[in-house]
């Protein structure tokens, strides 16, 4: 009997237990202070430019060294030091069958400024160039970014939570449990092939884009 009444008395407990569980969400746009540009040369043929040669007609490569020679030249032209340029990695590509390899390698380009990456477009002569795109973005103070993410969602959740149960005639009592839901850490990528110098097209990739998301469970109280 008495083993019955210890087990019945925390199934009584739970049972009174009045609580309302809701989510906060939040979100931030933060300007980043170091855009790592990415850009991919790859050989290409003369004859491919002259505006009448057919494909089987390609003869005069244009070697990969010379398309590297010019882009580091104009990127050192606009004050980008050799120290920001990275190479991410080299491959070949099957251009055709019954044709030459074609040689490509891949740039990162730590940069600053947005503007950085207007002046290139505008002054890279784009034969040679295979794409280019805006890569990781970062901010050097991200984790108090994150932070103050999570108390504006945390504090969403507490107004949500405010409202809801005093339109019932209640008062929102103790915090019972708070769960961090997954939160967006992407980052706002442009993933095209940029040979363009309208600045437009980058306005919607220039921050970094994050949300978060906080699970709360208040108790109610009279």
């Amino acid at each position: 009997m008495a083993i019955g009444l210890l087990a019945a008395v925390p199934i009584q407990a739970q049972t009174n237990e009045r609580y309302i569980e809701v989510t906060g969400t939040s979100e931030l746009e933060i300007v980043p202070d170091e855009i790592h540009y990415v850009i991919e040369i790859r050989e290409y043929f003369e004859e491919e430019f002259d505006g009448k040669s057919k494909p089987e007609e390609f003869r005069t490569k244009v070697p990969l060294p010379q398309i590297e020679q010019h882009l580091r030249k104009t990127l050192a032209e606009i004050g980008i030091s050799q120290d920001a340029i990275r190479t991410q990695e080299v491959g070949d590509y099957w251009r055709k069958q019954g044709q030459d390899f074609l040689v490509a390698k891949t740039f990162d380009i730590t940069l600053t400024d947005f503007n950085q990456i207007d002046e290139i477009i505008g002054n890279l002569d784009t034969r040679g160039i295979n794409t280019m795109r805006i890569g990781v973005l970062k901010n050097k103070d991200i984790l108090s970014y994150h932070k103050r993410g999570k108390i504006k969602a945390l504090k969403a959740a507490q107004r949500k939570a405010t409202y809801l149960v005093e339109a019932l005639g209640k008062k929102l009592g103790d915090v019972i449990r708070i769960e961090e839901e997954r939160s967006n850490i992407g980052f706002s990528l442009a993933q095209s092939n940029v040979l363009s110098s309208d600045a437009a097209l980058f306005d919607q990739f220039r921050t970094i884009k994050k949300s978060y998301s906080m699970r709360v469970r208040f108790e109610i109280s009279d």
